[in-house]
């Protein structure tokens, strides 16, 4: 099938799971993943009137995405990778949400470089739901600290919370604690839910689901 034929058809689905669990399709954002796509790829999936994608890197993204979004300026375009700190000034250049805060050295970066650029951004803290050593976030007992920190101290705009479930559990119980989070911290949006797992992401409340491969199919190695 065609991305527009993918992109529909994933759109019908978040509908159908959105309405058998009585929630409104339009609070679920279908943030398209982009890494490694070609441009023409981009270019069919905006040709569709798709604006929400999502990107892993910076020099990658920018590379596309610069010219790209001359085009088209209302694309609403998502950090979703490891943003180091050293990298905050082409990233608020470039993208409208991080989704991806995880550290008080980053928030600082980004409340300072937010101020150079006269440009607010919209953030999601990383929460590692799973407390896994090897991936990034903000741990569970200390995020309302963080969130603290964020919104009081650096002023910025904490719309959300995101995770990314360990392979090695269920994604039902992060998804369900992270919105329990979300709900703790009184924030609307939550990112969580890729190609296997997004139907039970939106019956747990995500308003962010982040689809690459079955909207785009398979991605060239590195």
């Amino acid at each position: 099938m065609s991305i527009q034929d993918n992109l529909n058809e994933i759109k019908q689905q978040i509908k159908d799971i959105a309405d058998n669990c009585n929630r409104n399709s339009e609070d679920v954002n279908l943030i398209a993943v982009s890494k490694r796509q070609e441009i023409n790829n981009i270019k069919q999936a905006l040709s569709t009137g798709h604006l929400k994608f999502g990107e892993n890197q910076i020099q990658e993204a920018g590379l596309k995405w610069l010219e790209l979004k001359k085009d088209y300026n209302n694309v609403t375009l998502h950090m979703i990778g490891h943003l180091q700190s050293n990298k905050v000034k082409e990233a608020v250049a470039l993208f409208d949400v991080i989704e991806t805060l995880d550290s008080e050295k980053l928030a600082k970066a980004l409340a300072k470089e937010q101020i150079k650029q006269d440009k607010e951004l919209e953030y999601f803290i990383q929460v590692n739901t799973g407390e896994e050593d090897q991936k990034y976030g903000i741990k569970v007992k200390e995020l309302d600290d963080f969130l603290s920190f964020c919104q009081n101290e650096q002023k910025l705009n904490i719309t959300g919370l995101m995770s990314i479930p360990p392979e090695s559990d269920l994604s039902s119980y992060h998804f369900a604690l992270l919105s329990k989070l979300a709900k703790r911290c009184k924030l609307d949006r939550i990112s969580m839910g890729m190609s296997g797992d997004f139907e039970q992401a939106i019956l747990f409340g995500s308003t962010n689901i982040r689809l690459g491969t079955s909207i785009f199919g398979k991605r060239d190695k590195v």
